[in-house]
């Protein structure tokens, strides 16, 4: 399919691309613990509904294991001698929990003044989900390529997927691994993700005391866990907010490619007056240096709260790394810091540990500088390309079935407003649109190139 057909198929499709995207939205399909399971089993029964509906006759549901969510995945067989393409996205979403700041309801499908669509998974991921649904309706069960159809329920949780891939390789191996969970810094201006840090977290633990003591007769001497805590987690900052956790790699993102700090802050809503944190390059800040987050503490919360020496203290800590970097040894050094920082002989304890692999694009692989070509002619922009804070820890795990083969993350996930994770999580329709005419020209153009 050309340039011009593709485009208007994906004009005529819109309005069902933003049906399905208003069934998807509508189920709060959560897989953190403690969330309902009802709603993952009914959006997965969505879901192979819909892409049959696509002509994907041989749908199905994969059995991750005990406890885990459901996946869809599909073998959709192209012409003989043709590339094997794989299309990942996935369902699972995060929280909208009362008092985020949500302005309409999270997961009802909100169309507001500004054009854009707002819900919950409107963006992350449930966008890449419907481009996948509208690219393969547009070749009605028949691709140019032998198509390998992913759509993962555990990606913004602990996932079960990575080992089933693992365990099943010939059932994953591809020429090229679409991944549709990204997307441009602005509205329009097409650009390819070319690196993901990756995430090492550990929970900490501090104990000092036996149990906790009157402040008045023992503070002072009496070591507080709580303060221990704060001391040991300051360690892993510098005066301006910056990372400077010992053996932890960290590299200059290329010239040319940074971010404009207003546009930064505008986007991350950081309150007037308020210092970014870190200094220099802000690309680099942002995609290839560590950056170290305290994303929860256990202690005794402010409502409540009486004159006590407190006896443990426990916080999380993600410390996002490098693309490139081995996340063993990146653990092996915040563990190290940890220990060695930890004040005044407390009693230090880590574990329940997580390890999410980094991921960078080689440079100048001929399928890259297609999807480029193809996001391009989409957008009716020149491609860039640039990095990602964040971490598809599947990505690494797909490509290591299949040596030799490249990965792709585009996606309608704009850095400028979607507001992933947060209040008013929205995707522009525009933006959805073209990434269904990029994923139809690469498919059309990698049938081309078929032995």
């Amino acid at each position: 399919m050309d340039l011009t057909h593709a485009r208007e198929y994906a004009q005529k499709a819109m309005p069902q691309v933003i049906d399905d995207l208003r069934t998807l939205v509508g189920h709060s399909s959560i897989a953190f613990p403690g969330f309902p399971r009802e709603p993952m089993d009914a959006i997965a029964e969505d879901l192979l509904a819909m892409f049959r509906r696509a002509g994907v006759e041989g749908v199905r549901l994969l059995d991750l294991g005990e406890g885990a969510y459901p996946s869809i995945f599909a073998e959709i067989p192209g012409p003989e001698g043709s590339p094997v393409v794989t299309l990942y996205a996935h369902y699972d979403v995060q929280p909208a929990p009362e008092g985020q700041g949500w302005t309409t309801d999270p997961w009802t499908l909100t169309e507001k003044e500004d054009g854009r669509l707002y819900g919950r998974g409107a963006a992350d991921d449930k966008s890449g989900v419907v481009a996948h649904l509208a690219t393969l309706a547009a070749f009605d069960g028949k691709p140019p390529v032998t198509v390998r159809l992913v759509i993962e329920g555990e990606e913004e949780t602990g996932s079960h997927i990575e080992e089933y891939v693992e365990n099943h390789a010939e059932d994953f191996r591809s020429d090229v691994f679409v991944v549709a969970d990204s997307g441009n810094q602005r509205v329009g201006a097409p650009a390819l993700t070319t690196g993901l840090r990756g995430d090492v977290s550990v929970t900490v633990t501090i104990r000092t005391i036996e149990s906790a003591l009157h402040s008045g007769l023992f503070g002072g001497a009496a070591p507080d866990a709580l303060v221990a805590m704060i001391q040991l987690l300051s360690s892993m900052y510098d005066e301006h907010g910056a990372t400077v956790i010992e053996g932890l790699d960290s590299y200059r993102w290329p010239e040319g490619e940074d971010i404009d700090e207003a546009d930064f802050r505008a986007s991350a809503a950081v309150l007037e007056g308020v210092e970014l944190s870190g200094t220099g390059h802000l690309a680099s800040r942002l995609w290839s240096r560590p950056a170290a987050t305290v994303i929860g503490i256990d202690a005794p919360p402010v409502a409540g709260a009486s004159n006590i020496v407190i006896p443990e203290a426990t916080a999380r800590v993600s410390v996002r790394i490098v693309p490139g970097s081995d996340p063993k040894a990146q653990l092996d050094a915040v563990e190290t810091h940890l220990r060695e920082h930890a004040p005044r002989g407390v009693q230090l304890e880590i574990g329940d540990v997580k390890l999410f692999g980094a991921w960078q694009a080689p440079q100048g692989g001929p399928v890259t500088q297609l999807a480029e070509q193809c996001l391009g002619d989409a957008f009716g922009a020149p491609c860039t390309s640039h990095g990602s804070g964040g971490s598809i820890p599947l990505v690494q795990v797909l490509l290591d079935t299949s040596p030799g083969s490249e990965a792709i993350l585009w996606g309608a996930e704009d850095e400028e407003k979607a507001r992933i994770h947060g209040p008013d999580e929205s995707v522009d329709p525009k933006e959805l649109e073209d990434l269904v005419v990029a994923q139809i020209l690469l498919l059309s153009r990698l049938g081309e190139q078929k032995a």
